[in-house]
């Protein structure tokens, strides 16, 4: 399956300049009415009716074109002011001081002041001599300055330029290189040039493609789903064999999320990132987890070590860290970046134009990692020091690799607020794992006004997709257009090459999961459902020994970072699998959270809280995947009410005490981050993501689970049913 959108961006602006680079008419040709001096089997025919219809040439009152005299100065100013929509400078009387013999009073004046000022026309001697023919040479020195031809990328083409003076030798070997002459072995540069051959030379140019295409491949959270990346690898050739200067980036967190990386702290996913040929790397805040417990970042300092690719650490501080900061080069406008260093920013050379690349790590590592020495700059004021720097480099096509989430908490930062930053042209994000099935564009500014604009975008979660975007500059390096598209990953097949190196490492997890991990289950933890045991008894429909569990692990494990959580939400679908009685193994504790949803804490009153009951009982006594066990609370209901209508009570724990949960009081919850973005349909949920209330904790939930049963629990899992929530109806059904 493949998803992909085409976008366009048409200011006004910019549907004129498209108008004028392909040479579609600005009337229709009916409208065309012709010259009785220009016949349809004439050379310059097709030049002379387009660019009338632009209205950007125009012939006599008599009716004819005069195709065959020469084409004056002032009148080659006047096309050229039409066809690049130069600005009239408010000091026009300064700037034709210059000339003694042009004015603003002159026809033509305010034309030759414009294409003056840009640098076009210079004049001799003190005059522009405004009706003096123009030559040949003279014609492809201000057609390249007035167009910009001379940025165009183009195969340097022999002529012969022994007769051209040297002030114009550069630019009549642009329009060689461009074949907008082929009068290679004499140009004949002094001689006078046609109203007509001016009108096709113009049109031909006005028709060269100063355009630039940027193709990208990216991925991002990946999460040691290392089983994953053979099919990657396939992805990524299949790309470049239509794409080959495509670039690959991957946007963070490879670090966390399966024995792979409990086991090969990165090794195992980097042995197959080692033959794809990433560009570059930005830093997740989980690759900043082992902080602590190496007293500092030793395996992601051999990561970045033993990568063939560059890493970007643009706002992070690495000098106090003894790992890191011998493979952190802080250095800036590299171009050529090694494998195996950190650089603050790179910048890349694709046929011919230079792209400028940075990279930011969200703020937050802070609170929901163990950077221990390492620290975190403001995204903002990074970005705006990145994009100066590369912009007095001269570079003006600019990508943000970042690791800051698409719409995360702003309080933190995020893609979208980072797109308000004039000159960033694309971004290329991690963190929130946000499928963006098709790109997203901001022009607006901080403060609501216009600007260039920028493309975002983003691959999900695991390494489920390869994204992908072409984006299209136009000659001053903006935006113009693009397309986006995300592959699905397990459409392609395996790289054999990826899964014999992937190998030596699958073999060890296979033994990891069976596994024990310190902790038993003193009975065995049902995962109960309605159409597995004929009774009404489920998961998703009632509270379950299996389910206060992991609650409590979520509640627990939150208040270590967030000392103020009082409630913990799970989502009875994302609970897959039992636990048998006796000791469980860490393959056992996957299969119960099998999807990596990280637990975030989220703030919400006590009436949002009621709503989000609401929802989760609405359809019972029906099976819902939506349906929510608890820790830190008690609440009752009743299935025969109204949905909408059906919780009664709501209590929320302090210490041993329950109190009565306040709809004006402000609580901290945790739950995974599927629901807290609105998954199962909680739109209360939603509004207080898009609000900016939701913080990642910086766990995974599978470890989160485990290590609460081994520290907590001292290893001996008991759970019990403690009518943390109440069906009313079903209690009076029993006892009649």
């Amino acid at each position: 399956m493949q998803k992909s959108v085409l976008k366009k961006l048409f200011t006004p602006f910019m549907v004129a300049l498209t108008l004028l680079l392909i040479g579609t008419s600005a009337v229709s040709a009916a409208e065309w009415e012709g010259f009785t001096d220009v016949a349809e089997e004439d050379t310059h025919y097709e030049a002379i009716k387009a660019l009338t219809e632009q209205e950007i040439l125009n012939g006599y009152p008599d009716g004819t074109f005069d195709q065959w005299s020469n084409i004056e100065r002032q009148h080659v100013a006047h096309i050229l002011f039409k066809v690049e929509d130069f600005e009239v400078p408010s000091n026009i009387d300064e700037v034709l001081d210059n000339y003694s013999d042009v004015s603003s009073k002159s026809e033509y004046g305010e034309e030759i002041a414009a294409l003056t000022e840009a640098g076009v026309f210079k004049g001799d001697d003190g005059k522009f001599r405004p009706d003096d023919p123009i030559t040949r040479e003279q014609i492809a020195s201000v057609l390249v300055k007035a167009l910009d031809l001379d940025e165009v990328n183009a195969e340097e083409i022999e002529i012969n330029l022994s007769n051209v003076d040297p002030s114009h030798q550069e630019f009549v070997q642009i329009l060689a290189n461009l074949e907008l002459t082929n009068q290679l072995d004499d140009y004949r540069p002094a001689e006078q040039i046609t109203r007509a051959a001016s009108a096709s030379l113009i049109y031909r140019a006005m028709q060269v493609d100063l355009t630039f295409d940027l193709s990208i491949m990216h991925m991002n959270d990946t999460h040691a789903r290392a089983d994953q990346l053979p099919k990657v690898v396939t992805a990524v050739n299949e790309v470049r064999v239509d794409k080959p200067d495509s670039l690959l980036f991957h946007a963070g967190d490879v670090f966390s999320g399966t024995l792979y990386f409990n086991e090969f702290r990165g090794q195992a996913d980097l042995a197959v990132y080692n033959l794809m040929n990433i560009d570059a790397f930005v830093y997740g805040n989980h690759e900043f987890d082992l902080g602590d417990s190496e007293n500092g970042h030793e395996s992601l300092a051999n990561f970045v070590h033993q990568a063939n690719f560059p890493f970007l650490g643009t706002n992070i501080d690495f000098s106090k860290d003894r790992f890191m900061k011998f493979v952190d080069t802080n250095k800036s406008l590299v171009e050529n970046p090694k494998p195996g260093k950190s650089y603050n920013s790179i910048v890349k050379e694709i046929d011919g134009e230079k792209v400028g690349i940075f990279g930011l790590t969200t703020e937050d590592t802070a609170n929901i990692a163990s950077p221990v020495n390492v620290k975190f700059n403001n995204f903002l004021e990074t970005a705006e020091e990145a994009v100066a720097e590369f912009e007095e480099a001269g570079i003006d096509k600019i990508v943000a690799l970042t690791h800051l989430g698409f719409d995360s908490n702003p309080a933190v930062g995020n893609d979208l607020l980072l797109g308000q930053v004039e000159g960033i042209d694309v971004i290329v994000g991690g963190h929130s794992h946000t499928e963006l099935d098709e790109p997203k564009v901001v022009t607006e500014d901080i403060e609501g006004n216009e600007k260039d604009p920028t493309v975002i975008v983003q691959a999900g979660q695991y390494s489920d997709y390869l994204g992908t975007v072409d984006v299209q500059f136009d000659e001053n390096g903006v935006v113009v257009d693009f397309a986006g598209e995300l592959l699905e990953v397990d459409s392609f097949d395996a790289d054999e090459d990826a899964i014999e190196v992937l190998n030596e490492y699958t073999e060890q997890i296979e033994e990891l999961e069976q596994e024990e991990t310190g902790a038993v289950a003193l009975k065995d933890l049902e995962n109960p459902r309605l159409e597995e045991d004929g009774d009404d008894d489920s998961v998703r429909t009632n509270e379950t020994e299996l389910g206060n569990l992991v609650t409590d692990a979520m509640l627990v494990k939150s208040k270590e970072i967030f000392p103020e959580t009082a409630i913990a939400f799970q989502n009875g679908g994302g609970i897959r699998a039992a636990i048998d009685k006796g000791p469980i193994t860490v393959g056992e504790v996957i299969n119960v959270l099998p999807f990596g949803n990280d637990p975030v804490v989220v703030e919400l009153s006590g009436a949002e809280i009621k709503e989000i009951l609401e929802e989760s009982v609405s359809l019972a006594p029906k099976e819902n995947g939506g349906f929510l066990h608890v820790s830190g609370m008690q609440f009752t209901y009743d299935s025969n009410k109204e949905p909408g209508e059906r919780v009664l009570e709501m209590y929320v724990k302090e210490g041993d005490v329950l109190k009565e949960i306040d709809p004006e009081e402000t609580y901290l919850v945790t739950t995974n981050s599927f629901t807290a973005k609105g998954g199962d349909g909680y739109d209360t949920f939603a509004k207080t993501y898009e609000d900016g209330r939701v913080q990642d904790t910086g766990f995974i939930d599978w470890e989160q689970l485990r290590d609460y049963m081994v520290d907590n629990l001292d290893g001996k899992v008991n759970p019990e049913r403690e009518d943390r929530i109440v069906d009313l109806a079903k209690m009076s059904e029993s006892v009649n």
